[in-house]
């Protein structure tokens, strides 16, 4: 269908080394556009962008850290020499290096991912965010997760900071969409990537939150991507300062 295409369109994809970005920059490839696969280590990011071009596809590598304004300054700045426009941003890229009571915190790891997880993607949006409102078109995409909707005491930090990006994405919406750019969220439950390993890999917690999940499974990286591919293509048209709730149905139980 023609409302699920993305030819033409030039895609960003952060943390798409692995996981759920790079499930998401394979579908965008396949839907028809040119996908930039940026991560933190260079081999990792060009073995999807050849993985890719393998299958027909368009993609180049970009290496970048997400906590540092000047790498990200590049990475724009590459897109733009290579294909010079950027249509679609995905945010997906983030870090979790604290599990565990808001008591153990330290500062430092606060800020950590303040800047890492919600700062990063304010600095992408203000780089892209000016030719997308000048063309009147564009699509930006924040990975969250439903740590942002509900409390917890393994994880909460993360939540704190996917809760401010969601707050992010609402008042750009509101800011941008006069011109023609939607920004929105996908709210991922338990997907079994290398990042959320350390909430799956107890076989009991494992089973447990199976049996808690109306669809009885956790979460694959490819059940995110279409929901990426919705917000990114015209079938998203009207979508604007939402969250897409991606987790099996254990929001609703």
């Amino acid at each position: 269908m023609q409302s699920f295409r993305l030819d033409g369109k030039v895609a960003i994809v952060t943390g798409s080394s692995r996981g759920i970005g790079r499930a998401i920059a394979e579908l965008f490839a396949e839907a028809g556009a040119r996908v930039v696969v940026s991560g933190r280590n260079q081999a990792p990011c060009d073995e999807v962008a050849d993985a890719i071009r393998a299958k027909g596809g368009e993609a180049i590598a970009v290496t970048a850290r997400i906590s540092d304004q000047a790498q990200l300054e590049n990475l724009v700045v590459r897109t733009r020499q290579e294909w010079g426009r950027i249509d679609v941003l995905v945010c997906n890229a983030a870090i979790n290096p604290h599990y565990g009571s808001f008591a153990d915190l330290s500062d430092q790891a606060f800020e950590r991912m303040m800047t890492n997880n919600v700062l990063s993607n304010l600095w992408l949006c203000k780089m892209v965010g000016p030719e997308m409102r000048e063309r009147r078109e564009g699509s930006i995409i924040f990975t969250i997760s439903i740590g942002a909707l509900k409390a917890s005491t393994v994880i909460g930090m993360y939540g704190v900071t996917k809760a401010a990006d969601y707050a992010l994405a609402r008042s750009l919406a509101a800011e941008w969409g006069p011109d023609g750019v939607r920004v929105n969220c996908i709210a991922p439950g338990l997907v079994v990537t290398e990042f959320a390993r350390a909430l799956y890999e107890n076989p009991e917690t494992r089973a447990k939150r199976e049996a808690e999940t109306p669809l009885r499974r956790l979460g694959q990286p490819e059940d995110i991507a279409g929901a990426a591919l919705l917000l990114a293509a015209p079938a998203g048209a009207f979508i604007t300062g939402q969250m897409i709730v991606v987790d099996g149905g254990r929001m609703i139980v």
